[in-house]
């Protein structure tokens, strides 16, 4: 359960990002978007390893 703390005279549309993003960081709607769909665990690696090269380059780009 969230649960974000209102200080007097705060402003509600703060609070409301701040439960936004407390709720983002729980990562529900991303489980839920990855269930809706089956991926097979070769796809999954995959995708994986394309991740892995691609942030691998970015780093090597930095330095």
């Amino acid at each position: 359960m969230i649960i974000v703390p209102v200080k007097e005279g705060e402003n509600i549309e703060k609070a409301l990002k701040k439960f936004k993003r407390k709720f983002e960081k729980t990562g529900v709607v991303k489980e839920l978007r990855n269930r809706q769909a089956f991926k097979k665990p070769s796809v999954v690696k995959r995708e994986q390893k394309i991740h892995a090269v691609y942030v691998q380059q970015l780093q090597q780009t930095e330095e």
